[in-house]
Formats: structure tokens, sequence, C-alpha cells
């Protein structure tokens, strides 16, 4: 019998439905569908031929290829993911990485300024790129026929990207017209700054992606350039195609438009130096004063990130503990202190295993109208404490795991999330190979383990607290904003 993805949701949803049930049925059809129905699931994930584990090959100049081969329509999506972020800069020009992003779509000797992006276009297709702590990437989806078009525009600017003086002047005003509207003119990401620059005592995590106005103001286009010159590279990148391609073909395509390109001097990421974090020894609290309507409370511990796949648990403990928090209508914050304590208007946990440095699992909120940041910071505090004092039930336990599996499969109907999810693991470090693994061991968390990882992380002395202080709201300035805005 062959079930389609559309099965596989309709049967998590099922499970997740089970808290409606009367207890006794509800404990009866559970006890039969936590185990078995999650090993059901679990097989027919990986059954389907859409998703078929990718074909990985590796040029002589030490670029990556991974190829995904998914038929169901005829398009294709590439993204080069370069192993160079924020986390690579140094102190004095913070923001560089993403600035060279801008920078990549202002030409080389063959395709003029703005010309990449017009070709996309043309071709039906879309096109944009994205800077993080850990990595830089460029993508584009479009009809499978201008895969051979998409790559060798991709290939041209590895290797021969023109930056000049007259295009960094206006880029780098874009730049900082970015930063002012999307941080400095909004006040929870104003906080959420000053949260990490506080966190973090020594880590390059500290710092914004998008860099600090200083260094923004202060940085050249040698700066740009150093940057290119270092990092942008065949053997610092990995090259995702996902889509209706044949993978030897691909190959093919890769070897004409990379193989010439020589490569770095660069060490790979998991034999460069190790950034680490002091610990931290007692908490930590900031107060930012900004223009804005409420209050908002951010609390962040320190918690690890995955560095190894088969040994490491504790990641997996925090992503499940994360659902139980949050992400659905029965979690727990928004059960209890929205909609039944009323303290909060609304609140939220987030956490990110996955990582090349070490990893922040926030909690936040809004607080109801009378009520003060004080009194919301006890409430989430409760929260925390039940578990630790309490744990999980079984139920809850299997309402999140099947909550985890079906958002894989949703994910894995999309071309496009299913090249992010191997460009990202590639890029921090980790493997391709590793994605059923790491399902594997989110689905053997026990309710134990999430106890566990509570109890040790979740304390004063790993704990940054942030408010926001509401000021009185000031005439918003109104801007013009180049649409190179989107990279």
């Amino acid at each position: 019998m062959h079930w389609n993805s559309q099965s596989l949701i309709l049967f998590c949803l099922f499970i997740l439905g089970l808290g409606k049930m009367k207890p006794g049925h509800r404990i009866a059809v559970f006890r039969f569908f936590s185990f078995f129905g999650l090993l059901f699931l679990s097989n027919l994930l990986i059954s389907s031929p859409a998703f078929a584990n990718p074909y990985e090959y590796l040029l002589d100049n030490g670029l990556k290829l991974i190829v995904k081969q998914d038929h169901r329509s005829p398009v294709v999506v590439t993204q080069i993911w370069y192993q160079a972020g924020s986390i690579d800069e140094v102190n004095g020009v913070t923001g560089v990485a993403h600035v060279l992003e801008h920078m990549m779509f202002k030409g080389t000797e063959k395709v003029p300024s703005g010309e990449f992006s017009r070709r996309i276009a043309a071709a039906g297709g879309r096109e944009n790129a994205f800077t993080s702590y850990d990595y830089t990437a460029y993508y584009q989806q479009l009809h499978k026929r201008h895969l051979p078009m998409a790559m060798e525009l991709e290939a041209d600017r590895m290797n021969n990207l023109i930056l000049t003086e007259e295009e960094f002047a206006k880029e780098i005003k874009v730049v900082m017209e970015e930063r002012r509207l999307r941080t400095e003119d909004q006040p929870r990401s104003l906080l959420y700054e000053k949260m990490m620059a506080t966190t973090y005592q020594s880590h390059p995590y500290k710092n914004p992606i998008i860099g600090w106005m200083n260094d923004l103001e202060n940085m050249s286009v040698e700066d740009a350039q150093e940057w290119y010159d270092r990092w942008y590279a065949p053997n610092n990148a990995i090259l995702v195609v996902v889509g209706d391609v044949e993978a030897d073909e691909v190959f093919k395509l890769a070897q004409r438009n990379y193989g010439a390109i020589k490569k770095h001097p660069l060490l790979p990421i998991n034999a460069r130096k190790p950034q680490t974090e002091p610990r931290q020894l007692g908490i930590k609290r900031i107060t930012v004063k900004a223009p804005a309507e409420l209050p908002y409370l951010i609390m962040g511990y320190h918690v690890p990130a995955i560095k190894n796949v088969t040994t490491d648990w504790e990641p997996y403990a925090l992503e499940v503990l994360e659902s139980i928090l949050d992400g659905h209508a029965s979690a727990r914050l928004n059960k209890s202190l929205v909609r039944e304590k009323h303290i909060a208007s609304s609140a939220s946990a987030s956490y990110s295993a996955m990582a090349r440095g070490p990893s922040i699992f926030f909690l936040s909120a809004i607080p109801s109208a009378g009520k003060t940041v004080t009194e919301m910071e006890q409430a989430l505090r409760g929260e925390i404490e039940k578990i630790v004092q309490q744990g999980v039930t079984e139920e809850e336990l299997a309402r999140v795991k099947a909550q985890v599996v079906a958002s894989h499969v949703y994910q894995r109907d999309s071309i496009f999330s299913q090249a992010m999810q191997i460009g990202r693991l590639e890029s921090i470090g980790l493997s391709f190979r590793d994605i059923d693994l790491m399902l594997e061991k989110l689905k053997a968390v026990t309710a134990e383990q999430i106890r566990d990882v509570a109890k040790k992380y979740f304390n004063d002395d790993s704990l940054t607290v942030a408010i926001l202080d509401p000021q009185p709201l000031e005439q918003k300035r109104s801007a013009k904003v180049s649409g190179e805005l989107r990279h």
C-alpha cells in the first residue's frame, strides 16, 4: 500500500486530536498508537520516492555538490552555501558578511550590475540571498530547463565579482538604512540585539548579523574585497540542487561551470579555531527604553546545540521541550498564561539546535493589560518549574512527537525546504545523511530527559533577562529604501 504525504498528515492530526477524546477512550487509543503509530509514520516518511537519499559529489577544487532528485514537477532549486557568516567576522568590520551578500548582485565583467536578477526574472524564476551567524547563501528557483543559466551565473560571481567604490558607496547606505528600519526603529528587534550583546561575553554571536552602525559607517570597499577573497571559494561552499533533474547531468553542469575555479588555502570549519563562550556565573539583566506601545520580556538561557548527532541527546530534549511550551494551540505557554490565567497577551518559546556555536533557549511574552513584566517573568519561571517538578505526560509527549513527524512531512513536500535543510546541515559541519537519524533521536526523547535538561539549564546562573520599557511613541520618520533591501 502506498501512502502519500496527505495520508501521513491526517494520521498525525489524528494523534494530535487525542486530547479532545473522553479520558477513557483517549488512554486506550493513545496506548495503541503512541509507539506503533510513530514507528509506522517514520517508515512511511522515508519510503516515498520523492524522499530518496541525495547524491553527493566532490569536485577536485573542493566544491561539494549534493543533488536530490524530485520529479513531481518540472522545477529546480539551486542554492550555493558559503561556510562564512557573521561568526567569522572580527571586531571593527561587523556586518561585512551581509554587506558582501548585497555586493554579490553588483556584477562581473560578463554580467553587469543588476543583470543577474533580470535574467532570472526573465526566465520566470525567483532568487535571493541571506546571511546568518553561521553561513551566507544564494538561491534560484526556476524551470529545470534554465538550470544551466542559473549555475553559470552563480559560478561567474563566485570567481569574478567586481567591487567598485561607486557601487559600494551606494550599497552601504542601503545596508545602513536597512539597519535603521529593521533594528533601530523596531523596539523588539532592538531589545533582542541588546540582549544578545549582553548574553554573550566573548563569542561572536554577541554581534548583530547586520553589523554595528559605527562599523558600517567606517567600512570600506577594501573590507568587502578582503572578505570575498578569503571566503568565496569552491572549497568553502556547498552547492545544493533539488528538483526535476538527473544527478549525473547536474554533476556535469557543476564540473563545467565550477571546475576551473581554484581552491583557497582554507581550513574546513570543523578544523578552525574553536570559539567558546566563558561560563556565565550569575543572572544578567538589561532594560531598553524605546518608543513602543507595550512592554516586552525576553528570557534567554545558555544551552547546547548539536555537535555530535549520534551521541548528543540534550539538544533533542530541548527541541521537544520547545514544542511542549509553544507551537500549537494546546501548548503550555498559550494554554496556561494566555487562555487560562490571562497574564500574557502572547507568550512563546524558541530554540535552535543547529548552530556552529552555542545556543540559547528563549522565552518571551507580552504582559496582559494591568500585568507587569515582573509578574510575567515569574509566570514564565513557574511554567519551567512545573516541568522540573511534575514532568510531562505520555500523551503530551506523543502529541508533540506527532507534530515533529508532521512538520518533517510538510518540509519534504517542498523542494525549497528540502534544499534548505540539506544546505543548513552541511554549512554548520553536520551532514544531510543525518536527517533521518535526527528525526529518530527526537522521537526517542523521554519525559525524564525533558525534566533533566529543564533542571540542568534553566537556572539563574545561565539566564539573561531583557525588558522593553515602552516610551511615548514619536513620529515615525518616512524613508525611501532601495529595492535591494530584499537581499
